[in-house]
């Protein structure tokens, strides 16, 4: 958003009069889209939060899954039926939330027409859900059934301990079909849309606001006690973290790396530890990242404890794997830092000392914190391996096609667990999984994580390291970086039902003014 401070507050000042503002965000980049079957990035997840209900939604202090939709459920012994019983609720326009609505919402989700990045999610959990989605099957023989309004049944694939705390993602969402097929993709514009959750769309401004307001439709509004909320699509975190402090800004997510020291001062920062990783999307297709020697090298000189000492400074843990250490899992790790080995790797790969290797364009969306992080992956190639890069910035959509179509050769990425289990990191990588930014691609690795489908307790687990092992340490099919921190900047003094938790999602149902 390329604006004065003086003309933001002096927008704020308006809106505020005109809509009456409760709460303001300054949420980042624009959302990519305000279609849960087609979200994938955290800016949108912040409007399905606020607009929609899945059959659970996320705990906000644990991020398990609380009834929502769903006030019950039921498993079978198998752990293989999972049935759900829906509670009286309303969409916004006065229909009745159905079960149906669900089989809808997921099979739209899931028709290969739709083209959803996350479809892949319903595919590894829901029976007969990966062969439609792939076009090897069919929409009736998926395993998700209305046995009446208020009844879903799910057929699973195997004994997923996770998948009710799954169905809070927005891949799981219902949908309402008289509005899509009414007004196809325009249905989510204001005046069109038609939601579920606690709050409806009343404004959007692109590349500068929306306006949510309260939804008096919602089964629960009486416990909504946000009146409306703005979110500011704005990516400067330095203007952003100003309006903070000028008191226009009632929620920041993300900080100003330049102001670290400054803020790791302030009580109303709020840190902690991120069920999250950030890491290099390497294209396995391309050269030179096709050879497995130029991936490790790259990994090996890069030192990621310095990265989180000196240059990021809020709580980041160095990684190296994709998965953060839970119960249960022990993350298997690729490359660590080592100079003479990243050498020898390079070398080995027919570079040495860099000698022939070609100038690379790293891309990233703009944002200070990513482009203090890209400087440094510049210098520490350079310096260590006599790598040549180039950096390019985009917004944030821009790099998301980008990646969606591999259209790269190296690029920053983060992942934000969808639930608590290692699973949410690793199915990432499966070979032509939507969100496989780098195209990474082994048979073996799929095999581990499509065994893990069908396990269950310590056997699962093991499945999945091994999936770790080959994914990083044979093949090094992309470089973590580090384990993210919650970094918010909110006066927890003033505002209630906001809490650090494991994920960083913050359903606004349950924030309030103290």
């Amino acid at each position: 958003m390329k604006r004065s401070l003086f003309v933001l507050l002096a927008l704020l000042a308006f809106a505020g009069t005109a809509f009456a503002q409760d709460f303001i965000i300054a949420n980042g980049a624009e959302p990519s889209t305000l279609d849960p079957a087609l979200m994938q990035d955290t800016a949108s997840n912040q409007f399905y939060l606020a607009m929609f209900e899945g059959l659970v939604q996320y705990d906000p202090k644990t991020s398990k899954g609380i009834p929502a939709m769903a006030k019950s459920w039921d498993i079978s012994p198998d752990g293989m039926t999972v049935t759900f019983h829906l509670r009286d609720a309303k969409w916004s326009d006065g229909h009745p939330v159905t079960a149906q609505d669900f089989v809808y919402g997921w099979l739209r989700e899931l028709a290969p027409e739709t083209a959803a990045n996350y479809a892949y999610m319903l595919g590894m959990v829901v029976k007969g859900a990966d062969a439609y989605n792939s076009g090897k099957g069919k929409a009736e023989d998926v395993g998700v059934k209305a046995l009446d309004d208020k009844t879903l049944q799910v057929q699973l694939v195997g004994p997923a301990p996770y998948f009710v705390d799954m169905t809070a993602h927005s891949a799981f969402a219902p949908a309402p079909k008289w509005a899509v097929e009414k007004y196809g993709d325009q249905w989510t514009k204001p005046g069109n849309i038609v939601v579920n959750g606690p709050f409806i769309l009343k404004e959007w401004k692109p590349q500068d606001r929306i306006i949510v307001v309260k939804n008096k439709n919602y089964w629960d509004a009486k416990n909504v006690k946000l009146n409306s909320i703005e979110y500011l699509a704005s990516d400067n975190l330095s203007t952003n973290y100003k309006m903070y402090k000028a008191g226009a800004v009632d929620w920041m997510a993300g900080i100003d790396l330049n102001m670290i020291d400054e803020i790791k001062l302030r009580k109303d920062f709020q840190t902690s530890a991120q069920f999250a990783t950030y890491y290099l999307d390497l294209n396995s297709q391309r050269t030179p990242f096709n050879d497995v020697r130029v991936r490790k090298a790259f990994a090996a000189a890069i030192d990621k404890q310095t990265l989180v000492d000196k240059v990021l400074k809020g709580g980041q843990i160095p990684a190296d794997s994709i998965c953060p250490p839970m119960a249960g899992y022990t993350p298997q790790g690729g490359q660590k830092f080592d100079v003479a080995a990243a050498k020898k790797f390079l070398a080995d790969a027919g570079y040495p000392d860099g000698k022939g290797f070609p100038t690379l364009t790293y891309v990233y969306n703009t944002s200070t914190g990513h482009k203090l992080i890209a400087e440094y992956v510049q210098q520490q190639l350079k310096a260590n391996l006599n790598v040549n890069l180039v950096l390019q910035n985009m917004e944030f959509k821009t790099l998301i096609e980008l990646r969606n179509k591999h259209d790269f050769t190296i690029a920053r990425d983060g992942w934000v667990g969808d639930y608590l289990d290692p699973n949410t990191m690793l199915e990432l990588f499966i070979s032509g999984s939507g969100n496989n930014s780098g195209d990474y691609r082994n048979p073996k690795f799929d095999k581990a994580i499509e065994d893990a489908r069908t396990s269950s307790g310590e056997a699962r687990m093991k499945l999945l390291e091994t999936a770790e092992k080959i994914l990083l340490t044979q093949d090094q099919g992309l470089i973590p970086l580090y384990f993210y921190a919650n970094q918010d900047m909110i006066d927890t003094s003033r505002w209630g039902g906001w809490y650090s938790n494991p994920i960083g999602y913050h359903p606004p149902k349950f924030i309030y003014k103290k």
